[in-house]
């Protein structure tokens, strides 16, 4: 199902553009003299956003002035909200794929981490697909330069950083205090394997001994006086705390829940949007003066039944890399104080638990 979520551009005179701009949350397409789009971002005010481009600001990178020299007209696309917003720009960038929206991007692809083992011991390694090798992966990621900068923090921390584990002598890490010994010594193994397993249990939630760890170095050292290297562990801390981050989005997108979501747009309209893994099923948007209570929770809960009905596929999802950015505009709205949402179970879509959708919920989204 196609989401709806703008209305109409606005075409005016540039200059008048500039001057009218509304204040309302949407995105804006800046184009070039050949009327190419070059640029899609959005706003939860368009009105201070879209003017800052036409004012002269010190503070604006090299990158936004180079932008700011090759504008020569912008259209605007209205949206209720700033979620819907979100949404519609990074539909648009993956459509349009606009030059400077490419530049102003971490140029490194998605990534995902791969545990695989071979022959006797664990690896890890930085893949660009997922294969069903019995691997076990982690991810995707978007930036590679995150995900080398975590693991090699923690790779150090536990010493499982091996230059070559089937060397047969000493690697020059061994000789750092970076490595435990298996590339000389079989008996080390284990003990490698099992610190490898930390890092598992570690990207999947159930071990924070690594974090709780590497916290209290960078605390020491910063109580020493040691500031670079207290400013080394609170990079690789950085790092750690961005894949644990990605990691929430992935497994909450892949529990694939049926979402129902109210954000109130002012003190006379709401907006409903139904949402399952990272697809926006349905919204509407409600005129609260225009409705009675009992009416509004009606509507609301005739269209939570209709379309989570039509979508009751309870087979496991996985979030892939095109995938990824829609799901932690989702993650991260979900979070936020902007809405209000409640997840409703697959058996309360059944015929016979239908009335289940009770007032308790309905007040969770409404109150």
């Amino acid at each position: 199902m196609r989401e709806k979520f703008y209305k109409e551009a606005i075409p005016v005179v540039l200059k008048k553009k500039v001057k009218d701009l509304p204040s309302s949350p949407g995105v804006y397409l800046m184009k070039d003299s050949s009327e190419n789009i070059i640029y899609v971002g959005k706003a939860k005010n368009l009105k201070n956003r879209v003017r800052s481009y036409f004012q002269n600001n010190k503070a604006h990178s090299q990158k936004i002035k180079k932008l700011k020299a090759n504008i020569n007209d912008f259209q605007l696309i209205l949206t209720d909200t700033e979620f819907e917003a979100f949404m519609l720009e990074c539909k648009l960038i993956k459509e349009i794929q606009p030059i400077f929206n490419k530049k102003m991007k971490n140029p490194t692809s998605y990534t995902y981490i791969r545990f695989h083992k071979r022959n006797t011991h664990w690896t890890i390694e930085l893949s660009n697909t997922i294969k069903k090798d019995g691997s076990i992966y982690f991810g995707p990621y978007p930036s590679k330069h995150t995900v080398k900068k975590a693991l090699q923090g923690m790779k150090e921390f536990l010493k499982v950083d091996c230059c070559n584990p089937n060397k047969g002598t000493p690697c020059l890490n061994y000789s750092l205090g970076l490595c435990i010994g298996i590339c000389f010594n079989k008996d080390s193994r284990k003990q490698y394997n099992e610190r490898l397993k930390k890092m598992v249990d570690f990207l999947q939630g159930t071990n924070t001994e690594v974090l709780q760890k590497l916290t209290q170095k960078m605390i020491d050292a910063s109580n020493n006086f040691d500031f670079e290297i207290a400013a080394k562990y609170r990079d690789i801390l950085d790092a750690i705390q961005s894949l644990i981050y990605k990691e929430k989005v992935i497994e909450f997108t892949e529990a694939n829940k049926n979402i129902a979501l109210i954000e109130y747009i002012d003190d006379a309209a709401l907006k409903l949007f139904l949402i399952k893994g990272n697809h926006v099923l349905f919204s509407e948007k409600y005129k609260i003066i225009e409705e009675n209570s009992e009416q509004l929770v009606e509507k609301i809960k005739a269209n939570i039944l209709k379309h989570f009905k039509s979508f009751t596929n309870h087979s496991y999802i996985e979030v892939s890399k095109d995938e990824i950015d829609e799901a932690q505009i989702i993650y991260s709205y979900l979070n936020s104080s902007s809405c209000k949402y409640v997840v409703i179970d697959d058996k309360w879509l059944e015929f016979d638990h239908q009335t289940n959708i009770d007032s308790s919920i309905m007040n969770t989204l409404l109150k």
